[in-house]
């Protein structure tokens, strides 16, 4: 580690006959009105609408005009002489063709009839009025409403049965249940797939052996458990395990997230936990897994910002009941995944609705090796990939972790054009995803990069003579990320820390300023990430882990979680005066430790620092050729 200054998809059968709706009678009567009224219109003569004065000025002053009728006293058509259609202005009208050919807005009746009047004696002209009524529009005018409101009310009755129509889906389907349904066969994922889980895989698979076998369990008096809870930090493999669960016990297996359970309309969410678990009654045995049950599962009474959410609250009261209430649920398991299990409701953990609560770890080295394996199958590996030096360098990273080491190794192996995928590969791999990309293009001046040089190789001398600190592996000054430079260690994978590994462990991290304190005779701000870590530290020894003599054996650790929704904290302000002043002591003691080291082995870190300004990466080889051979402590010594 650096110290800085496959989803399983329902198949789809494409050859299955898909289900046709019939077209409706009300889409027929519509496509036949507007045929009719296309035909209508193409069947009708060309008519152009003119205003009044062109009228008057290129036809009536022309002497063009044949005939005029008024219409409704709104409009006048206009007939033009049979002799004067298809020439001139009038070409586009065929010759011999009926009339009108024209259409003008009157206006005012009375001066419309006295411009004809003074025209009529240079030219006769027929003139007439007529009263007429529009029955085909006065008829489409009431047909189109009431028949767009027709056809839209049969449009969503069609799709509230669950019927096609138009964008395929139900409207009134919000109340139902949206999980996934993997038959048996469709998930191709099994227990095989899933590596360093073996602990795990004995309690999950007992579950799926009992719905292949069922007598065997049943002849004894036991009963099936009715809950699954999965609980671990995130990548641990819990989503990836109910997939092996769907592969493998051959029933029928629903999936869904929690956060589908919960929309903005009140009462979908309970709606759709009763829909879901009555397909799976429906189709017992078979079970239900539902991802990130902490978005509904969520303890109840807890005033959250003073806000509640009823609907979340009401989903979480007919989970409770659907699990373990009055009614029968015989033949239906519930598999349930979280990242925190500390925050789910009482009533939702207890026997008779979760009946076994599996806890997911980080993996051990061990079964580190066994994830290597199950990732490294699809690559191109060279001789040199040491699958042991790759666990042990790699503590602390889940199952996610290791197969994104892997497809990273693969890609700088595409980038540099290689044959095979090499063991430098793998490192810079670790590197990029635990301290970021290299900065290649970072502007560093020598001064800067002198400090850098100093700070890392303060860190590597204090670790190094530091008997209960981490294995040193290199030291770099090459940027990455938004770390100036880093030192690399190997963490011991320890279950329990004495208070001097705790102190080792701080002192180590605060090398760094203080060689440049003694370097320099001032510090900088490149101490920023070393400095998080040991308050961080400093303060759960002192309020969590009872390390401090003056606190005594009392923690204040909150493993239920119900501090952090509180305003109040669980101890008095003097004692949290207290707290603070503990930890500024431990932290200068260290700090005052921590120097008395460097300037103990001033000379050797000089050197390790020059060292770093030439090469800017400096592996365990050539630390102890500085430092010599490590002095481990003596319990680790024991150990090894």
């Amino acid at each position: 580690m650096a110290s800085s200054g496959n989803s399983g998809q329902p198949n789809n059968d494409n050859n299955a006959p898909k289900n046709r709706q019939p077209i409706s009678w009300l889409w027929i009567i519509l496509l036949l009105v507007v045929v009719a009224q296309g035909v209508f219109m193409l069947n009708s003569p060309t008519v152009k609408t003119v205003n009044l004065s062109q009228f008057r000025r290129d036809m009536l002053e022309t002497g063009d005009v044949q005939k005029i009728v008024v219409v409704n006293n709104k409009k006048a058509e206009i007939y033009i002489k049979t002799d004067k259609l298809g020439q001139g202005k009038y070409s586009e009208f065929e010759k011999g063709q009926k009339g009108p050919q024209y259409v003008v807005n009157i206006g005012s009746l009375e001066n419309f009839e006295s411009m004809i009047e003074e025209e009529q004696g240079k030219s006769p002209i027929e003139y007439g009025v007529e009263e007429r009524t529009d029955y085909w529009g006065t008829v489409l005018s009431w047909v189109i409403p009431f028949g767009v409101l027709i056809l839209l009310w049969v449009f969503i009755l069609n799709r509230a049965r669950g019927g096609g129509g138009i964008g395929g889906g139900n409207i009134f389907d919000f109340g139902k249940s949206k999980a996934t349904l993997f038959q048996k066969g469709e998930s191709k994922i099994t227990f095989d797939d899933v590596a360093g889980l073996d602990e795990v895989k004995v309690e999950v698979r007992e579950v799926v052996d009992f719905l292949k076998n069922p007598d065997r369990y049943t002849k004894l008096g036991a009963k099936i458990p009715k809950g699954v809870l999965l609980v671990g930090p995130p990548g641990t493999g819990k989503t990836l395990l109910a997939k092996a669960v769907a592969g493998e016990a051959g029933v029928p297996f629903y999936s869904m997230s929690g956060s589908e359970f919960v929309e903005m309309f009140v009462g979908v969410g309970a709606s759709r936990v009763r829909d879901l678990f009555r397909k799976a009654k429906q189709n017992a045995p078979s079970i239900v897994f539902i991802d990130e049950i902490d978005a509904i599962g969520r303890s109840r009474g807890k005033a959250i910002s003073f806000q509640g959410n009823d609907e979340r609250e009401n989903t979480l009261n007919q989970m409770l009941t659907e699990m373990d209430g009055f009614g029968s649920n015989s033949g239906v398991i519930v598999m349930a995944a979280t990242n925190r299990g500390e925050i789910l409701d009482s009533a939702l953990l207890r026997p008779g609705r979760f009946d076994r609560q599996i806890y997911l770890e980080l993996p051990t080295k061990k079964e580190r090796e066994a994830i290597f394996k199950v990732h490294l199958k699809p690559l191109r590996l060279a001789s040199d990939v040491d699958l042991e030096q790759l666990s042990s360098q790699t503590p602390g990273f889940s199952g996610a972790d290791i197969a994104n080491i892997c497809n990273e190794a693969a890609l700088i192996a595409a980038r540099k054009n290689k044959d095979y995928v090499e063991m430098m590969d793998f490192m810079d791999a670790v590197d990029r995803i635990v301290a970021g990309l290299e900065k290649t293009n970072r502007v560093i001046t020598d001064r800067e990069k002198r400090i850098i040089a100093y700070h890392e190789a303060g860190h590597a001398t204090a670790s190094w003579h530091l008997p209960n600190a981490d294995s040193l592996l290199k030291v770099s000054i090459v940027p990455r990320g938004r770390s100036l430079g880093a030192a690399w260690y190997l963490p011991e994978e320890k279950v329990i820390y004495t208070k001097e590994q705790f102190m080792d462990r701080i002192c180590s991290a605060l090398a760094g300023r203080a060689s440049e304190e003694i370097t320099f005779g001032k510090v900088s701000s490149g101490a920023l990430d070393d400095l998080e870590k040991v308050t961080k530290q400093a303060y759960t020894m002192v309020a969590y882990y009872g390390l401090n003599e003056a606190l005594g054996n009392i923690s204040y650790y909150d493993s239920t979680g119900q501090y952090e929704t509180s305003f109040q904290k669980p101890y008095s302000e003097a004692t949290a005066q207290k707290i603070d002043d503990e930890v500024r002591k431990l932290v200068a003691g260290a700090y005052e430790r921590t120097k008395n080291l460097l300037i103990q082995y001033k000379p050797e870190m000089e050197t390790l620092a020059e060292m770093l300004l030439k090469k800017e990466v400096v592996y365990k080889k050539d630390l102890e050729d500085i430092f010599g051979e490590r002095q481990l402590a003596e319990e680790e010594s024991e150990a090894r």
